[in-house]
């Protein structure tokens, strides 16, 4: 950010996203925005600072998808080793360098599977074994997707219906009954990819069947760290536009 940009916001995008990752308005805590400089970078910068640790790590999470989101943004040579140390800041800033946030992956709806399911994945996080849980937070994610999907009046999905599927159905709904930023679309968009990948990851690198390359634990993490962070944002932007 050393040009004083921050990615491709503009002053009006940059607003919404503060507002939509974090419900924070620039315009009215304008507070947290000063002491550093008036461009976009520096009002980060400083919103970093005065910040709680929560709050920053949860906008630092979504700003990385975000950025993955940039079909037009050229990744770095090292980008390996920035992301590895982009999550490790985070991680420190939680105060838990050995932890993943669990926030996002909750009971949606009373039942009694689902409250074991969402457990049995926390079990193995709180036993920093990431890598033995991905199977069950694909499980998860049909369950939560298809659950979204049926609330918004999409109908039921298929019992075949992959979970990128899933989760182009409730994109898609979202697109068509709210009014959705762009940026808030493109995100939303671009991270159906993100969920078609994991079924593979599921199928041929989980415990789901008798697979003798598992995912190594750092890349389960990352794999934790991306799909939980969509998650937190179909909340907000769910819960923003309607009240179950």
């Amino acid at each position: 950010m050393e040009s004083g940009y921050v990615l491709d916001f503009s002053e009006k995008t940059f607003n919404e996203f503060f507002y939509e990752t974090v419900a924070i308005d620039p315009d009215y805590e304008a507070h947290l925005f000063n002491g550093r400089g008036t461009s976009k970078a520096n009002r980060f910068r400083a919103f970093i600072e005065h910040s709680n640790p929560s709050t920053v790590a949860k906008l630092l999470r979504e700003i990385w998808e975000y950025r993955a989101s940039l079909e037009y943004w050229p990744p770095s040579s090292d980008e390996e080793k920035m992301r590895h140390s982009f999550f490790s800041t985070i991680a420190r800033i939680e105060g838990r360098s050995d932890m993943i946030d669990t926030s996002a992956i909750e009971a949606f709806e009373p039942n009694e599977t689902l409250e074991e399911l969402v457990a049995s994945i926390r079990r193995d996080l709180d036993a920093k074994k990431p890598q033995a849980g991905i199977d069950r937070l694909h499980t998860y994610c049909m369950k939560r997707f298809a659950s979204l999907v049926r609330k918004r009046g999409g109908g039921e999905c298929g019992k075949d219906d992959p979970l990128h599927s899933r989760v182009g159905k409730y994109v898609n709904l979202l697109r068509t009954q709210n009014n959705l930023t762009p940026m808030s679309e493109r995100i939303m968009r671009s991270s159906i990819s993100v969920f078609e990948a994991m079924n593979p990851i599921r199928n041929d690198r989980s415990f789901a069947h008798d697979n003798p390359d598992l995912v190594e634990m750092e890349e389960a993490r990352f794999i934790f760290d991306s799909v939980t962070a969509f998650l937190r944002y179909s909340k907000a932007v769910d819960g923003r536009h309607f009240e179950d």
